[in-house]
């Protein structure tokens, strides 16, 4: 045991003591500071088998060959290598967004990243781990980007290479939500580019760009072309949550309605 590892097994008592461990979405009593009650976790929805073999969108049926495409991959091929999303976006999922977005819950960055960890394919060279930035006005208000906070503790738990500031947002946009295709594309059109160190770091590399929740995708979408523009050998997207209303509809309001909150806009 390393010796910051020894610190942090003699806080932990304290810490418990002070604060005593509660589960982050209906606020029982737990074991431990990390992780959610055995009722929570069970409403979590995890995606699973068997997907699209292009964006992982889960197939209703079990009767899908290996290798099946989904119909809006055949319709518009993604421009992306896959998308590892930790949990399909219902009430819990959107709970937490809520409560780490703009609760000023960001200690649950380390859960939500162990979930989307296990999403993300195994490979032998290093991830580049980059996440969707915000623009610095949105960042001022926000005081942290969340997706970076992620993307961060990603790094840790794949052994990837974090560069946090390869990608920026160069004028600030409108939310998108409620907008069509066409208008989310213009509204978003020249507002992300490659920083000075990203340009250099970006070609020939495998590309994780991270986000918070993937909704209609048309900032990962921008991001991803900034990317490949770049040189990147291929990106694949990974989230904490994954919108599908076709899959799974959370009984509440989306993310980006709710009152009083500061809207996220759609990414």
């Amino acid at each position: 045991m390393s010796v910051l590892q020894e610190i942090k097994a003699g806080i932990v008592p304290v810490v418990d003591l002070i604060y005593p461990p509660r589960c982050p979405l209906c606020g029982d009593g737990m074991a431990a500071q990390d992780g959610l009650c055995a009722s929570c976790w069970s409403e979590l929805v995890i995606p699973g088998e068997p997907c699209c073999a292009s964006c992982q969108r889960p197939f209703d049926s079990e009767h899908i060959e290996s290798g099946a495409i989904c119909a809006p991959c055949l319709a518009d091929p993604p421009r992306h290598a896959g998308i590892a999303a930790a949990t399909l976006y219902n009430d819990a999922s959107r709970k937490l967004v809520l409560a780490f977005k703009h609760g000023g819950r960001i200690a649950l960055a380390a859960m939500l990243a162990r979930l989307i960890a296990a999403r993300v394919p195994q490979r032998h060279e290093p991830w580049m781990i980059i996440p969707v930035p915000l623009h610095r006005w949105r960042l001022w208000r926000r005081g942290f980007n969340q997706s970076a906070l992620l993307a961060g503790e990603l790094a840790k738990r794949i052994d990837g290479d974090l560069a946090v500031d390869a990608l920026v947002r160069t004028r600030h946009t409108p939310l998108l939500g409620g907008l069509g295709k066409k208008q989310r594309k213009q509204a978003l059109a020249g507002a992300i580019a490659l920083s000075g160190a990203g340009r250099v770091r970006v070609a020939g590399r495998d590309i994780l760009l991270v986000d918070d929740v993937l909704t209609s995708g048309s900032t990962s979408d921008a991001c991803v072309s900034v990317l490949h523009q770049a040189g990147a050998r291929s990106v694949t997207i990974a989230c904490f949550s994954r919108v599908l209303d076709e899959a799974i509809a959370p009984r509440g309001p989306r993310i980006n309605e709710t009152p009083g909150a500061e809207a996220p806009g759609v990414t």
